[in-house]
This record gives structure tokens, sequence and C-alpha cells, in this order.
């Protein structure tokens, strides 16, 4: 009896996932990780528990790094941020309409990473060693150091896919920083300009 090898085993891979368009979600996330984005903060304050009860907790400082945040529109000024719809980002927003933008520079990866983080600890310990200033419209946190800083009401809100766009009219806009160049995500990294 010869002792011969037996023939290898295929190994199948099953295809990506395909919606009825034809394109994958590994195919669409590999094509669009290729646009170079922004890096913001998205900031709001949770409302109190019990906003009738003076001993009640107070309301808790919330944030969210995003890449998919953008100009609208100049008259009036309109912004507009994609929010993964049920995140608590999402929710707050829903019933608190006062948010606010820090536009990260390339020295704050550290911030973006934070606030990026899945299973994170509390809002409130990531925002322990972070100067930042209140805006004098919204309450929210305005990260010291940020190339700009936005502070918004929401105007309208889109149900699009698995994600809400929330669109924001800009109430205050400032430059507080001038140094540095800004944050951004591309294929699927924080990287500098130049």
């Amino acid at each position: 009896m010869l002792n011969t090898p037996a023939a290898p085993a295929s190994i199948t891979v099953p295809p990506a996932a395909r919606h009825a368009e034809g394109v994958s979600n590994d195919e669409f996330r590999a094509a669009m990780s290729r646009l170079a984005a922004g890096v913001v903060l998205v900031t709001a304050v949770e409302p109190p528990l019990d906003p009738d009860d003076p001993g009640a907790p107070a309301g808790e400082d919330v944030g969210m790094t995003a890449t998919a945040f953008l100009s609208v529109s100049l008259d009036p000024p309109l912004v507009l941020v994609s929010l993964r719809t049920g995140s608590r980002m999402d929710e707050l927003l829903e019933e608190q309409p006062l948010w606010a933008v820090s536009v990260l520079s390339e020295s704050q990866r550290h911030i973006a990473g934070r606030f990026s983080m899945k299973g994170r600890v509390s809002d409130r310990l990531l925002f322990a060693d972070i100067p930042f200033r209140r805006g004098e419209y919204t309450g929210a946190p305005l990260v010291g150091g940020a190339l700009a800083t936005l502070e918004c009401r929401t105007e309208q809100r889109v149900e699009a896919g698995d994600h809400t766009l929330v669109i924001g009219r800009v109430m205050t806009a400032a430059v507080p920083s001038a140094e540095g160049g800004p944050l951004t995500y591309f294929r699927g990294r924080y990287r500098q300009l130049g």
C-alpha cells in the first residue's frame, strides 16, 4: 500500500455579505477610509435627572469624537454631524438641542482617542484632565487648544440608514488657537498634515 499524501483540504471562505446594491460593508468601509476627514469633539451637557429637585445629581458632560462633520450653509450658518443611531450622543441630542464642537489640532490625538473608545469609563472621568471652558450659549465643554470652537442649536434631525444626521445652527464661533495643523483621520488612523 502506497503512502500518498492526501489531497489538501479545500478551504471555503464565505463571500462578504453584500447589500442589494452589490457593495459589501468591507468594500464600502475600505473605499471611504481613503477620504481624509477632520476630527472634532462633539460635546453636550446631559440635563439633570430631576430638574425640579435641587438635590438631584447635576447633568454630566458628554463627549464624542466625530469625523463626519461638515459645514452645510453660510446663511444661516449651519453644520452637520453624523451620529450612530442609538449611541449615547444620538440619544442625548434627541432631548438636548444645545451642543458644541471643538475642532481638534494635531497635538490633540489623545483626546480623539479617549472619546472614541468603546466600553469606556464615564465621560466625567474622561474630561478630568482636559483643559476646557464652558460655552456661554450651550454650557458645553469647549476644549482648550482647539483650532476652532462652535456652539450649536439643533435645527433638524434626519434618519439616514444606521446614522442620524444632526443639523445645527451655529450660535457662536471662535478661533481660539492658530497654533499647529488639524488632526485628520485617514485609512483608519489619526494623522497630521505634512
